[in-house]
């Protein structure tokens, strides 16, 4: 079982391991025939193949979750925000690991790992010319130190690639560039006759939209920082074999509708079904009828329904895709071998794959939509999408309201659904060429007519890559765009992460007056996401975005509204200005081009002169400063020893937080500005730091001693002890007072005593955030109670020593008569095994009269590997030891 066997491919010879020769391998989902693979080449002989191959076969057969098996992914993919803290843990573990007598070298990633700066830059400058060059030169003026360590690490750690700001955004420059396909083994591993081992091309990256790739055939998810740093140690990540669910496709897409539309449909389908923890793979004869950058788009909104990929087989739209994009024609040729050789190819005359369940979709059904206003599955239909707005109002409470606002002279009066920011942003569609092209013919029809964005509206233009926006420059499209305001100010995530940048002041005062909204072409919309002013947030394909910028409105109903009038006062429609499809097409068959990429992505490592004027000696550890207020040495190492001791019980422990449904990542460690007289602002001010520098809890992701006082401080967060306060604040139960929470934490650690969050379902939902586990870690948050966890956030708990425990079916704190007054005691829990024992645990709430209420939940540590890491206080720690 563990041979190997050979193909050609182009002019050379491979050798790989051939899954086909395993016994009902061929009826195995693709996904699964990725697992299965890994399992095989990594196995550490016959005996571990033979069992980790039956595992995965019974399980998918059957369509039911399996048990554990070992996955090493081939690469991590990082951005700024989530790798910055990565090698800053890298480097203090180089520390630790020499202050308890072993080799600081040993701590070094062991396979390929990219980082792509895409998160810091942030649009303070937009819709006017040299906006971009701007923004960088504020990204760098803030970040320098950043960017300082992060040379440091490139030049001190190996298998680090780090691409410079401007370029892009990871996911879409993954697809572009960076993704194989199929790898050949980085460390020469051959076959008796010296030919070179291939193998599916696997990714694990630190934010939550990595399975753009799985649009290209590429197996990747996304994962916690602190796992990303276990895999590129060389640390397998154990999961249970998944149920796989086939989405079944069939017809094609009519005129007019996106990609970005079959995203919206795959949302709200797929999260009503309920997928969270599976693996969902496309398959049908509608995959044909997808572009390979289509399928990238509808595999970015994986996360927005809880699974962990949404994967598409290898076709010759691939092989095309991936010769476009600049691979040459020997590992094109590979791909297509290795696809077909192990059953991954796109064939719809192979046997039938199992599936634990089959959905049917029919692309001819999916119409244009929009989702919001602050879930990506609340899907809208475009002809439905103004009556939903007035719901949405009246839903809310919100009564008639009218505020005036004065810009450059001329009073203008506003309501409810003032569009504030129009942003076509977003790895999610400047992946895909036809929908780019689509929002340059709009802007250029409108333009036409005489139409600009109403003067409120604050337009942000930030394409995934450098061959996007060469892409409208060569079409005659991005003059069109520049003279509705869309100038590009930024390559990176911007406005999709929170990083619209201020408001005008004008806007900025009435936020608290009415709902504005804002209007993207991104993947998530989470409230207090997009601009701490703004309120209602919806996503739509790029083009709607325009369109929406004219109306100045989400009040509207574009099938039978004007959008605006003309030079002559005659009312413009949408359906006037909706390019033709037709012309779409033949522009993007006209531009795009194999020498579009190869331009749009030359000198991609080597950045602009800022970049390559920062100095890094390279050093086994790194030299801290004292007074950096973006890299600070951080304590998880501290007081550690070889031996491993048992966690510390939970008892007695202060609720810091009591959470409702759906707390994102974003409500829990906030990546936009860091507010004022917060505790965070205190430090910084504390440290020298004026309001204007502060920049992001984001951009700050290297100091905890920020990141733990920003810790629930998103300004929309719900918390049920805070007394009806929004924001991040809490009951301090040793003052009795009110009090933002990392003040209560700081009571809690002074007097003692631990603390426990209780939430609702879904907790942690939304981008794999580390310091959500982090903030809660350093803020004494020891166990996390809920109905139900997000898969990463569930991970990253336990990768920080932080107990995850689960309400039992159809309990939650408020069906028990908890209300968060109460201490919280779990009872012991052996780890010795691996798994918890037990593994329902008894949950005690005393209350202050003294009365008890005892509850069971489910100790969601849910493999061996995971109790072994909470066992040895988290991940971090277990590897370090491991290592010497």
């Amino acid at each position: 079982m563990k041979t190997l066997s050979t193909l050609q491919a182009g002019e050379g010879t491979f050798a790989y391991y051939d899954i086909t020769a395993v016994e009902g391998a061929e009826k195995l989902p693709y996904a699964l025939k990725v697992l299965l693979e890994n399992a095989l080449r990594n196995a550490a002989d016959e005996a571990a193949a033979q069992q980790l191959a039956q595992r995965i076969v019974e399980a998918g057969l059957a369509g039911t979750v399996g048990d554990e098996v070992e996955f090493s992914p081939a690469r991590v993919l990082f951005q700024d925000f989530t790798g910055v803290p990565v090698f800053v843990d890298f480097a203090v573990m180089r520390e630790a690991c020499q202050q308890l007598g072993g080799d600081p070298a040993k701590i070094n990633p062991q396979i390929p790992c990219d980082l792509v700066i895409d998160h810091s830059v942030i649009a303070d400058e937009a819709g006017c010319a040299g906006c971009m060059e701007a923004n960088m030169a504020l990204e760098f003026g803030r970040n320098h130190e950043r960017y300082q360590f992060l040379k440091w690490a490139q030049e001190s750690f190996e298998n680090v690639r780090i691409v410079p700001p401007g370029q892009g955004i990871c996911h879409q420059l993954n697809i572009e560039k960076f993704a194989p396909v199929v790898m050949r083994s980085s460390k020469g591993q051959t076959d008796g006759a010296g030919n070179p081992v291939v193998y599916f091309d696997t990714v694990v990256g630190t934010d939550s939209h990595t399975p753009t790739v799985n649009g290209i055939g590429v197996l990747g998810w996304g994962v916690g920082g602190i796992e990303a740093e276990a895999a590129a140690l060389g640390q397998r990540i154990t999961t249970l074999v998944p149920r796989v669910i086939g989405i079944r496709l069939t017809g094609q897409l009519a005129a007019g509708v996106s990609a970005m539309d079959v995203s919206l449909a795959f949302a709200q389908m797929l999260r009503q079904k309920g997928v969270v923890g599976c693996f969902v793979e496309c398959f049908g004869p509608g995959v044909a009828a997808l572009s390979a950058t289509q399928r990238a788009c509808i595999s970015n909104m994986t996360p927005e329904y809880g699974s962990t990929c949404t994967l598409f087989p290898v076709d010759q739209k691939t092989l095309d895709y991936l010769a476009l994009t600049g691979r040459d024609a020997q590992q094109v040729a590979l791909v297509e071998a290795y696809a077909k050789a192990q059953g991954f190819w796109n064939d719809e005359a192979a046997p039938q794959r199992a599936y634990a369940e089959v959905i049917e979709l029919d692309l001819s059904s999916v119409e244009p939509a929009i989702a919001g206003p602050s879930r990506p599955h609340d899907r809208i239909v475009m002809a439905q999408a103004g009556q939903r707005f007035k719901e949405i109002c009246t839903e809310r409470g919100l009564e008639p309201k009218t505020v005036t606002v004065e810009l450059d002279g001329v009073a203008h009066q506003l309501t409810h659904g003032a569009l504030a920011i129009a942003a076509v942003t977003s790895c999610t569609t400047a992946t895909d060429q036809a929908m780019m092209v689509a929002t340059g013919l709009m802007a250029r029809n409108a333009a036409r007519a005489g139409l600009a964005p109403k003067p409120w509206v604050k337009t942000i233009l930030a394409p995934g890559s450098r061959a996007t926006e060469l892409l409208l420059q060569r079409a005659g499209l991005l003059d069109s765009l520049q003279q509705l305001g869309f100038y590009t100010c930024g390559f990176g995530c911007m406005s999709c992460i929170g990083n619209s940048g201020p408001l005008s002041d004008e806007m900025h005062a009435v936020a608290d007056q009415i709902e504005l909204a804002s209007v993207l072409s991104g993947n998530r919309n989470f409230e207090g996401r997009i601009s701490p002013d703004v309120s209602q947030n919806y996503l739509t394909a790029p083009a709607n975005v325009i369109a929406y910028a004219i109306a100045g409105t989400m009040d509207i109903d574009l099938a039978h509204d004007p959008l605006s009038a003309d030079a002559e006062g005659n009312p413009v429609y949408f359906a006037d200005i909706v390019p033709d499809a037709d012309e779409v097409a033949a522009l993007v068959e006209q531009f795009v081009t194999p020498d579009l990429y190869e331009e749009g992505a030359a000198d991609i490592f080597a950045g602009d002169e800022a970049w390559q004027a920062l100095g890094a000696e390279p050093s086994d550890v790194f030299a801290w400063d004292d007074a950096s207020t973006y890299v600070r040495r951080p304590p998880y190492f501290e007081g550690m020893t070889r031996e491993v001791t048992a966690p510390a019980p939970v008892a007695d422990a202060y609720v810091l937080g009591n959470f409702g449904d759906f707390i994102t990542t974003d409500h829990i460690s906030p990546a936009g500005s860091i507010a004022l007289e917060s505790p965070a602002a205190v430090y910084l001010e504390g440290h020298g730091v004026v309001p204007a520098d502060f920049n992001t809890y984001g951009a700050r992701r290297g100091n905890h001693e920020v990141m733990m006082r920003g810790t629930f401080a998103n300004v929309k967060l719900q918390n049920k002890l805070a007394g009806g306060k929004r924001g991040g604040w809490t009951l301090d139960q040793v003052t009795g007072q009110i009090a933002p929470v990392f003040d209560a934490a700081v009571s809690y650690q002074e007097a003692g005593a631990p603390a426990v969050v209780l939430a609702g379902k879904m907790y942690g939902s939304g981008s794999s955030r580390d310091w959500a586990a982090k903030g809660p870690l350093l803020q004494g948050v020891r166990a996390a109670i809920a109905e139900s966890f997000e898969r990463i956030h569930r991970s990253n708990l336990i990768g920080m020593g932080i107990l995850p425990l689960q309400f039992a079916e159809g309990q939650n704190a408020d069906s028990l008569g908890i209300d968060g007054t109460e201490r919280i005691t779990v009872a012991p829990i052996d780890f010795s095994a691996g798994l918890p024992n037990p593994a329902v645990v008894k949950v005690t709430a005393r209350k202050a009269d003294g009365s008890e209420v005892e509850f069971n939940a489910t100790v969601r540590i849910d493999t061996p590997t995971e109790g072994r890491y909470y066992k040895n206080g988290g991940i971090l720690q277990y590897v370090l030891r491991e290592l010497i």
